[in-house]
């Protein structure tokens, strides 16, 4: 699994033209399945996601988790983090998990981060067409894959 994590002022997702859903400051976590993900990547991500320090203290420095910071969290699923674009100009994206096996994974990790910061994560549409805003804070963008954990 890879996920590229976004500390943000605000965010939003439109699915299909007419859904909008927002999420105020904290982050926003596109999240990547390829086809050889399972549990134990979930299990090993989630955490890592939770205590990640991104946010600031009180003196400014990024020291806060966001379970410390209490920001919201927008997750949306996005299985072009896998693509490959290593031969030619068209991106391959046979890394990327199929719907079979993705929607179940989705679902779990949505659901254990929700178990894990203790909110309503808020979420795009598996598979919707949708279009994604956000005002990154800092910027700050964080890539981290389940598959290169050093």
């Amino acid at each position: 699994m890879r996920v590229v994590i976004q500390r943000t002022k605000k965010s939003s997702v439109l699915i299909n033209g007419s859904e909008l859903r927002t999420c105020p400051a904290g982050m926003m976590i596109l999240l990547g399945i390829e086809q050889e993900d399972g549990e134990a990547d979930i299990d090993w991500l989630i955490p890592k996601i939770v205590k990640l320090r991104i946010f600031p203290d009180e003196a400014g420095v990024m020291n806060k988790s966001i379970l410390e910071s209490g920001g919201d969290i927008l997750l949306v699923s996005q299985f072009t983090l896998h693509a490959s674009t290593k031969k030619g100009n068209r991106p391959s994206y046979i890394r990327a998990a199929r719907p079979e096996q993705a929607i179940p994974l989705y679902r779990a990790f949505v659901s254990r981060l929700g178990e894990a910061t203790g909110r309503n994560i808020i979420t795009g549409e598996f598979g919707a067409d949708m279009q994604v805003e956000l005002i990154n804070d800092g910027p700050v963008t964080i890539l981290i894959d389940s598959k290169n954990p050093e």
